[in-house]
């Protein structure tokens, strides 16, 4: 049995602009104690695979590659979309790749998460159901009603259905009642029971995909062949769909990192500078005064700066998608 470590790196990490941007996703800065999240990634899961397979695409593959030099990486192997067509075809090509009974352990590049005994107590427990057939989720304790996840609800490692990212009042709802977990975006299967699955739910997604690998040169696939592919996540693909889904409970410490909310309380757990009013600057060391503001953030880049209440960050996204119209040279 092999185990290969599937790194999804597609993401833009548009709630994070202006410091992510296309030609550099918030994976690929280094920001957390001078080591990027997809270096983290890679070296946190080492020790518990045979091999590495990037799946990412055209604009961010160099960045990949250098992360792995970095990393003292060189024995991986890398699938390059032409295009996004999000996350159930980017599995089927790392699928597609290995041997049916080969062990697909997939992570997103841009999670941050503390390994220990409780995140490899999780990954053993997922690789034995793998090996026993199953399609295995990562559900984790949730520690706040949080509004930026999608939640799983489970019966012990039973799954019994997936819930959209709620709003607060449903999110408290779903903390109080104590079998809801944050669907953390890990799994675990055999390559083969993934593709079958896949076959079975999403025909077109699993024909489109096996096309557009196999003419695939130098693992970089053909855009006009990528176009066909049905753009539909594993979750609605495959997760909500199959009978031999199971769930891992885990308590490790976790964050999708995915908005300045999150960003912000990870640095001020770190000690970075916040003031009597929760006030924080990120990107620079000019001295900044917040007056009549609290809970506000300000980011500085050299050609950007965004200045938000913490509790709006989910915003954020939408003003990354009207700079794309108005002004895609800040994007």
């Amino acid at each position: 049995m092999s185990i290969t470590n599937v790194i999804l790196s597609g993401g833009v990490g548009s709630r994070l602009w202006p410091l992510s941007r296309k030609s550099r996703p918030k994976q690929y800065l280094p920001i957390f104690e001078g080591k990027t999240l997809f270096q983290n990634t890679v070296t946190r899961n080492r020790e518990f695979c045979d091999s590495v397979l990037v799946v990412g695409n055209q604009d961010n593959f160099e960045l990949s590659r250098r992360e792995l030099t970095q990393a003292n990486i060189d024995d991986y192997s890398e699938i390059i979309e032409a295009c996004p067509r999000n996350t159930a075809a980017a599995i089927a090509f790392a699928a597609f790749s290995a041997l049916p009974g080969d062990i697909l352990f997939v992570t997103p590049s841009d999670h941050l998460i503390e390994s220990g005994a409780e995140y490899q107590k999780a990954v053993d427990r997922a690789v034995t159901l793998a090996q026993e057939g199953y399609i295995v989720t990562f559900g984790l304790k949730p520690t706040k009603p949080e509004t930026g996840f999608g939640y799983i609800e489970a019966k012990g490692e039973d799954v019994k259905g997936f819930r959209e990212k709620p709003n607060l009042e449903t999110a408290e709802e779903f903390l109080k009642n104590g079998n809801f977990f944050w669907n953390s975006g890990m799994f675990c299967f055999q390559a083969g029971v993934y593709l079958e699955e896949l076959k079975a739910f999403e025909p077109e997604v699993y024909e489109t995909s096996k096309t557009a690998f196999e003419s695939a040169s130098s693992g970089k696939l053909d855009f006009e062949l990528s176009m066909k592919i049905p753009s539909i996540s594993v979750d609605y693909a495959v997760m909500e769909n199959t009978k031999k889904i199971k769930v891992v409970l885990s308590e490790f410490a976790w964050s999708d990192m995915g908005s300045f909310a999150s960003i912000y309380d990870h640095f001020k757990k770190k000690g970075h500078k916040v003031d009597s009013k929760g006030n924080m600057v990120i990107g620079t060391k000019l001295h900044t005064e917040f007056v009549g503001l609290k809970n506000t953030i300000f980011v500085y880049t050299e050609d950007a700066f965004l200045i938000l209440k913490k509790d709006r960050s989910q915003d954020v996204k939408k003003v990354f998608e009207r700079l794309e119209k108005e002004r895609p040279d800040l994007v």
